[in-house]
């Protein structure tokens, strides 16, 4: 024979085939080797769920860090997921974060609920002293004498923020049963963008009178009685709807809105629950219907007319 090898006799045709064969199951070992060796390279790891977030308006009692992390650890508890508290200085930065749905769910006032309901759906509101409803107060100095809350026309006012439902709508409600408006009513008004700082307000005598979350002023009485003592109940609104649980309407389905959904009705189930329940004075959270808010709706209608 020839120096020539096998496969050089063979015809053109099967050479070229037999050498595409040969390079096609060496390109397919090599990349079977490089799998193997980037698998053995990474290390398994367990997939972290998807994080929830949780907005908190100025209503809520935000300042008590260690009930801020309670609230936390109950939540991560009973989702088994991450939880994000989300907090803001104004009812509208919060309200804008849950109706976009750049948060799972917010803590809302009633006021921003009513103004934007077609976008938002109910998830829970909390019980408390036995009822999901709460009052506005307007208070003023201890040594205030008079009991007609109409002393305190020409007063320099505090008001919590401008969408707070009573912190400064049911005030503008109660002067326009009258035909007034805040700006004319009052010598000036200022927010404090927080119901804490309303009472301090006037406690201080930085603000003559103001208008307060009732709830968290008896709160604070419980707290802080050498505050709120220095300030005294001038009117209580009726009962209305309390601040309550929203999420964005198309998310109202959604396994995360669920979770947090869930976690907030159970909450005086379990030990973890009551004692974020206690630290809130809160009985529990409760499922409710639209029609709870329906007065706050009316306020804004009588506002809305008389400006």
């Amino acid at each position: 024979m020839s120096g020539k090898g096998m496969c050089d006799s063979l015809p053109s045709g099967e050479r070229q085939q037999r050498e595409s064969l040969r390079l096609s199951r060496r390109q397919c070992l090599a990349g079977m080797a490089g799998l193997t060796a980037t698998a053995m390279a990474t290390p398994l790891r367990a997939q972290t769920p998807e994080a929830l977030s949780f907005g908190l308006t100025p209503v809520f009692l935000t300042s008590n860090l260690a009930l801020l992390e309670r609230l936390q650890t109950y939540l991560e508890e009973m989702t088994d997921r991450p939880v994000r508290l989300v907090t803001r200085r104004t009812y509208q930065e919060i309200t804008s974060l849950v109706v976009s749905g750049q948060v799972d769910a917010a803590w809302i006032c009633g006021y921003p609920y009513v103004q934007y309901r077609d976008s938002l759906s109910l998830m829970a509101v909390p019980v408390w002293r036995g009822r999901p409803l709460y009052q506005s107060y307007l208070i003023a100095d201890a040594n205030r004498s008079g009991d007609d809350w109409r002393v305190i026309e020409g007063d320099i006012h505090a008001f919590s923020d401008p969408d707070s439902n009573s912190g400064y709508l049911v005030t503008a409600a109660l002067l326009a049963e009258e035909g007034k408006i805040p700006d004319g009513f009052f010598r000036n008004s200022f927010y404090t963008y927080g119901h804490r700082n309303v009472v301090r307000a006037v406690a201080s005598g930085l603000a003559q009178s103001g208008s307060v979350d009732g709830y968290v002023w008896e709160v604070m009485k419980e707290m802080e009685p050498e505050l709120t003592g220095r300030t005294r109940i001038l009117h209580a609104s009726d009962w209305l709807g309390f601040p309550p649980i929203a999420c964005a309407r198309e998310s109202a389905g959604a396994r995360k809105t669920q979770l947090l959904q869930n976690a907030l009705l159970g909450m005086e189930d379990s030990s973890s629950g009551r004692s974020v329940l206690e630290m809130l004075r809160l009985d529990g959270f409760t499922s409710a219907r639209d029609g709870l808010f329906d007065s706050i709706a009316r306020k804004v209608e009588l506002v809305r007319r008389t400006a």
